[in-house]
């Protein structure tokens, strides 16, 4: 059973920083594009960064590019999104999941991405 666990979040104020961290399971994480997610109350989910296995592409939604940064370690199956300059409106809970490369994927929504964690919830306030 492939499983992601997300850790990291947490309450910040404006302008701090966070990195989450997002464990995979039952499952290598090498051959899978794996995407950070969000979703704010409200609202409907959307894509905050992909990074494909071989760590050489990433993409990134405009709010977040220059801001945030995904990297993953598949030696130890887990990936991270180190978030700086935070703002209150990156408040959410924040999503990993897993999409088998050449399987067909869109980051921005994350259509084709699968074995969703249970998010950790970052809020940023002040």
């Amino acid at each position: 059973q492939l499983q992601f666990v997300e850790s990291g979040g947490g309450l910040v104020q404006p302008g701090e920083s966070l990195r989450l961290s997002c464990s995979a399971s039952g499952f290598a994480l090498d051959g899978y594009t794996v995407g950070w997610f969000r979703q704010a109350p409200g609202k409907e989910r959307e894509g905050v960064s992909c990074i494909d296995s071989s760590d050489f592409m990433s993409w990134y939604r405009d709010s977040a590019k220059g801001r945030f940064t995904i990297s993953r370690d598949n030696a130890k199956n887990t990936a991270f999104l180190q978030m700086h300059s935070l703002k209150p409106e990156d408040t959410g809970v924040y999503f990993c999941a897993a999409a088998l490369e050449g399987g067909g994927y869109v980051c921005s929504g994350g259509q084709g991405f699968g074995s969703w964690g249970q998010g950790t919830q970052v809020t940023v306030s002040s």
